[in-house]
Order: C-alpha cells, then sequence, then structure tokens
C-alpha cells in the first residue's frame, strides 16, 4: 500500500509538471518566447486615435502574451498626479505635456529609459531634438510616439473654388478673405474649445502659433519659460489678432456659445455641411483622422484639405509649431519594458500614420506608409521646417498652462476684459516660477 502511495504522488507531480512546461496539450499555448502577465496604460485617446491603438496593441499581445490593460482620459495631468501621489501609478503613461513629464521625472518617479532602450538605435531613429526634449537632468525620460504639425487650416477646396478663394500665403490675405465673406452673410470659421476638463486648449494653439509667427521663436520659448509677462506688447498683441476672429460674432460659426460648447474634435463639420456653415478651422494635422471618422465619403485631398498657417512676419516665415505625445514609464517591469521598446519602434508608429491619425518622429517610419498625400505632406513641413519649436502651452507647468486653457475661455466670453484676464495670467506666472 505504501508503494502504491508514493506511485501515486509520483504520478500526481508528472502530470503536474508536465501542464507546467505545456506538454499536457493545454487549449491555449503560448507563443514563442512570450512573458505573460500585463502592462497598465494610461493616455488620453478615444473615438478613432483609441481604434487605431487598440489595432496597434494586438500584435504585441499576440507575440508577447502581455495584456495591454488600456485606461483613457482627457483628464490625465490631474489622474496621474493623484495616482503618483498615493503610491498607484500605472507601468506606462503616455501624455502631451514634457512639463508634466519634468515634474514627475525631477520627483524621482519615472524610470531612465537609457538602461531600458537601445540607445544608438533610438538616436539613428529620432532626431536629436525629440530626444532632448525627452531628456530632464540628463536622463531619458522618455520617447515621443506620435507627432503633429500645429497650426494648419482646413478647408473644402470645392467651398473656395466656388468662393474664388484662392489659398492665403499671408495672415492679411487670410483676414482679407475672412472678412469679404462675412460682408457677403457667410461664416468664414469654425471654432470649438470643448475638451472636458481640458476645456481651452485649442484655442491656446491659436495664440501660440500666432506669437511664433510676430515675435519669434527666441521671445517664444522665453514666453512658455515664463521670462516673458502675458501683459508684454508681444503676447498681448497675439491675443487681438485672434480676438479678430473669435471676438467678432459675424466671424464664428454658431456664436461664442457654439464655440465654447463645441468639442474640438466635431468643430470641423459645418465645413462639410450643403450649404457651407463655415470655411476655414484651424486644427493640427491630427484633424484629418476625425474629418475621415465623420465624413468616411469624403477624398483626402479632393474633398478637404488643409494649408500651412500662413506668414505675418517674413522673418519666421519657416517657422513650425509641433506638439506630441511622449509615452513615460513609471514601474520598471518586464511587461512594461518590452511594452516601450514596441511602442518606440517603427512597426508600431506605423500604425498611427497610415489610420490617419498622426505623424511619427520615428525616421524609420517611411512616407511610402503614409496613407495619402495629405499627411505626406504633413510629415514633410515637420521635416522641413528651419525653425520648429513645441507647443509651448504643453511646455509650461500644469498650473500655468491650466490657466491659460482657462483664459482661453474667458476670453471668448468676454474679450473686452482682455487686459484683466492677462494680469491675473502674470500673477499665476509668478507663483508657477
Amino acid at each position: 500500500m505504501r508503494k502504491l502511495a508514493y506511485f501515486t504522488v509520483f504520478i500526481l507531480i508528472f502530470v503536474f509538471l508536465l501542464a507546467e512546461t505545456g506538454f499536457a496539450g493545454s487549449k491555449e499555448e503560448k507563443p514563442s518566447g512570450a512573458i505573460g502577465g500585463s502592462v497598465s496604460v494610461i493616455a488620453q485617446w478615444g473615438g478613432n486615435e483609441l481604434e487605431i491603438f487598440n489595432k496597434m496593441k494586438a500584435p504585441f499581445e499576440k507575440d508577447t502574451g502581455i495584456k495591454v490593460e488600456y485606461e483613457g482620459t482627457r483628464d490625465i495631468n490631474a489622474i496621474l498626479t493623484t495616482r503618483v501621489q498615493a503610491g498607484n501609478p500605472p507601468d506606462i503613461a503616455v501624455i502631451s505635456s514634457p512639463a508634466k513629464m519634468a515634474e514627475f521625472a525631477k520627483a524621482g518617479k519615472l524610470v531612465d529609459l537609457s538602461n531600458v532602450l537601445d540607445i544608438s538605435k533610438l538616436k539613428k531613429d529620432y532626431a536629436q531634438g525629440w530626444l532632448d526634449l525627452a531628456t530632464v537632468d540628463g536622463k531619458l525620460v522618455g520617447v515621443f510616439v506620435k507627432t503633429a504639425v500645429k497650426g494648419t487650416i482646413w478647408y473644402s477646396p470645392p467651398n473656395l473654388k466656388k468662393e474664388g478663394i484662392a489659398i492665403p500665403k499671408t495672415w492679411d490675405k487670410l483676414m482679407e478673405e475672412s472678412k469679404k465673406l462675412a460682408s457677403e452673410g457667410k461664416t468664414p470659421w469654425s471654432v470649438g474649445l470643448e475638451s472636458g476638463s481640458a476645456s481651452g486648449w485649442s484655442g491656446t494653439d491659436w495664440i501660440e502659433d500666432i506669437v511664433l509667427r510676430t515675435a519669434g521663436p527666441e521671445k517664444y520659448v522665453d514666453w512658455y519659460k515664463g521670462k516673458l509677462a502675458w501683459t508684454s506688447p508681444e503676447i498681448k498683441k497675439a491675443w487681438q489678432m485672434w480676438g479678430e476672429i473669435v471676438a467678432n460674432e459675424k466671424m464664428i460659426y454658431g456664436g461664442k456659445q457654439y464655440v465654447l460648447s463645441t468639442n474640438f474634435g466635431q468643430a470641423a463639420q459645418p465645413l462639410f455641411t450643403e450649404p457651407p456653415g463655415a470655411y476655414f478651422h484651424h486644427q493640427a494635422t491630427f484633424m484629418q483622422g476625425f474629418i475621415a471618422k465623420q465624413f468616411p465619403n469624403l477624398e483626402p485631398g479632393k474633398d478637404y484639405n488643409f494649408f500651412a498657417f500662413p506668414t505675418i512676419d517674413k522673418k519666421y516665415a519657416k517657422a513650425v509649431e509641433g506638439a506630441g505625445d511622449v509615452c513615460i514609464m513609471f514601474n520598471d517591469t518586464p511587461q512594461a519594458e518590452a511594452f516601450i521598446k514596441y511602442f518606440a519602434g517603427a512597426k508600431a508608429q506605423t500604425f498611427w500614420v497610415k489610420g490617419g491619425s498622426g505623424l511619427s518622429a520615428n525616421r524609420s517610419v517611411a512616407l511610402s506608409d503614409y496613407p495619402d498625400d495629405l499627411s505626406r505632406n504633413a510629415a514633410k513641413i515637420l521635416t522641413s521646417a528651419e525653425m520648429v519649436v513645441f507647443d509651448a502651452s504643453d511646455m509650461m507647468p500644469s498650473a500655468m498652462n491650466q490657466a491659460f486653457w482657462g483664459a482661453v475661455l474667458d476670453y471668448v466670453q468676454n474679450p473686452q476684459k482682455l487686459d484683466s484676464i492677462l494680469e491675473k495670467l502674470d500673477k499665476i506666472r509668478e507663483d508657477v516660477y
């Protein structure tokens, strides 16, 4: 009986080992080289961007056996701050604010990616400028996984042709055409500033584009670093120039209430109604993904297109404002390392460009991977610009950035209060820098 008991125990152990090593014929075989487990990722993607991300992560999950647990939120900075303070950060976060990234890095919360990624390959794939933006105190703490050109003006080629409007090359010409449309009872611009807790950010892009092209890159950088006052002539002038559009009810579709209540991703719709509700829309190159989703029957290039923000001062005609989503790591796990290595590569980022939802900072992504002339032209603008600056509000400390968003909303609601709005921003500037 004792021998039988020993034999039974032996058989049970043998069966257990077979199961653990995969020889027991399990129904779900792990892929070769699989890591397994999970990685938590938080970002602000929804809609078309989320659909593309889901396609992007599918081959990663299949190849590694790692489950990507995604959480999407528009209030990402606040949620991350709360979770980091509580000691419960996600493994990976993708944010649009290098300033927020720097805050986490200086607090010692981020993983040094030079110990995770192949730096020699990274330097081959990325321009030094993108690596510099992701470096804090000499440590690489992020990698840009999605980029965009700011300041593009979207339009319907057939509608402009009907109005006899050629693509404006200068701000003065753009305003001339806008005022002419308004004088004929037509609305030139559609603007939407709603974005949940981040409402107002799309208006900051307007101010930034104008500051860059009137005051130049050096003043632009001084501004977001807190060295140039909001009440300075350079910054006040930019608000006033934007006010030629948003402070004039005849220039904006639906009036100020439409502007304040319409989500940024929906704000191009009036350009494609019959008859057109508006003729111009200012938004970054990622707007193509929103238009394609809302109007799948429209052909890019033929039915909708964009032109670069027009020249204001000839000295800064080659200046471009860019933006991007930077991937950062809070928890150094095998799963997180595998994910960020994949995410930084051309294979993953090709999903963005093919989906028409962004440009890639990775130079190994070929122009032929972009789905149409619009996206290829956007990539060319980014790579051929003589002066490239990053989105100013995203470079500001969080408190300043959020105050900027709120100031945009206040200005649209009460443009006559510009002086007090700028004075309030300066008081915040003195506190946060």
